[in-house]
């Protein structure tokens, strides 16, 4: 028998397959199914900075009595009373964000009840906003940990990309002042030096990373001459560039790391592990094989990990990784070259 169990921010899993935060883990029928299929671990659907601010704005101007008692006091408040409205405006957008995440909360409780595996959940951020509040609601909820989904799209012609990376450092400090359970930040891959800035994030005091975050793309439809979405799931052949990465950076930061995008079967899985990752996650796959897909790959794990005489996953992660292989930069060529024919 080989031991599937690994440890991913400080946490006991009994395998390394997470299912990744998605529409699928929004609800209690599906997150007992989850763990009833053996997952690992999983991330509760993110709460999107927009979505708060969106549902703020839209509690301040219902119907709710506190909010039009509120408009009703104030309405046409002259300057000498700024400070007052202000406070007042702060105390109502406080309540409004508590409304906004209420079921939020109540989804992390609920889920805690009812499974036995660790329930991570996560926030999806693009500013420095107010996330510390969440976060300590998020933890007082009882969730095992906390994944920040950072995704700043370096499309800003006036801002420099030492700016747009002190987002990410500015929101993992404010967090984990106010929280204690573990802290991971999930990022994409647009920095100008990646190795370099996920080396500082892994020395923040957080306790995992994962790489990487799966954007939305835009497409142009050239009948309707319209701007679309491009396909929104990830097919089985985008986690090479996951799998460089985590093949560079494994050993050489300050915290555990995750895979993620482009992992569709228990050979992917492998490879990830092989190139150090502590764990994987997994999202895309399931909207198209379901949950029931994950007894099947772990019976895999198993089985590979018996032929090449692994007796845990301690055995086999980060075998491959770069600092373990005998060419190195096989991990960094990103030109083609002949390798029958002369030289270009």
């Amino acid at each position: 028998m080989v031991d599937l169990s690994c440890n991913y921010l400080g946490l006991s899993l009994k395998n390394p397959i997470i299912v990744g935060s998605c529409g699928l883990t929004s609800s209690l029928e599906n997150i007992k199914s989850i763990a009833k299929a053996g997952a690992g671990a999983i991330i509760l659907k993110s709460i999107f900075e927009e979505q708060i601010r969106f549902e703020t704005e839209q509690y301040i101007h219902s119907d709710d009595k506190k909010a039009t008692e509120w408009r009703e006091t104030f309405e046409g408040i002259i300057s000498n009373d700024e400070f007052y409205y202000e406070e007042a405006h702060k105390y109502l957008t406080d309540y409004a964000k508590e409304h906004a995440i209420s079921n939020y909360l109540k989804l992390v409780g609920e889920s805690k009840k009812a499974i036995d595996i660790p329930v991570i959940a996560s926030i999806h951020c693009s500013t420095d906003y107010n996330w510390q509040y969440f976060a300590k609601r998020i933890q007082d909820a009882g969730a095992d940990a906390l994944e920040l989904n950072v995704y700043v799209l370096p499309s800003n012609f006036n801002i420099e990309g030492s700016e747009i990376e002190g987002i990410y450092f500015n929101i993992v400090e404010k967090v984990k002042e106010f929280i204690t359970i573990p802290l991971s930040l999930k990022i994409g891959y647009y920095f100008s030096s990646l190795a370099n800035t996920v080396q500082k994030l892994s020395s923040t005091g957080i306790a995992g990373l994962t790489l990487f975050n799966r954007p939305y793309n835009p497409d142009i439809n050239i009948e309707t001459l319209e701007v679309s979405a491009s396909r929104i799931f990830s097919n089985s052949e985008e986690y090479a560039n996951t799998l460089r990465w985590m093949a560079i950076l494994s050993g050489k930061v300050n915290c555990q790391l995750a895979a993620s995008t482009g992992i569709h079967n228990a050979e992917t899985v492998i490879k990830q592990i092989l190139a150090g990752a502590d764990a994987v996650q997994m999202v895309s796959v399931f909207y198209e094989r379901k949950f029931e897909i994950i007894g099947g790959m772990l019976s895999t794990i198993s089985q590979w990990m018996e032929r090449h005489n692994f007796s845990s996953i301690d055995d086999f992660k980060g075998l491959l990784s770069q600092n373990n292989v005998k060419n190195p930069g096989s991990f960094e060529r990103v030109q083609f070259i002949r390798l029958y024919t002369s030289v270009i």
